[in-house]
């Protein structure tokens, strides 16, 4: 997996961070649900965009807890 996410510049809150099949990178307080082709937020956390990479057909394998 390959991203150009800065690590220093996400949010503290963040928690979980995933890209969407359409190779938008976001950033969720709380483990994120799935969707067709992305994910969303869990209605009680926030969400905030990382950035933009590639489109990904493997995108569900990009969900990472980093905290």
């Amino acid at each position: 997996m390959c991203t150009d996410i800065d690590f220093n510049e996400i949010p503290a809150w963040v928690c979980w961070f995933a890209q969407d099949a359409d190779g938008i990178w976001w950033g969720y307080q709380v483990e994120p649900n799935i969707s067709h082709q992305s994910w969303y937020e869990n209605e009680v956390g926030a969400s905030i965009r990382l950035g933009k990479g590639e489109r990904n057909d493997d995108w569900l394998l990009t969900l990472k807890r980093i905290k």
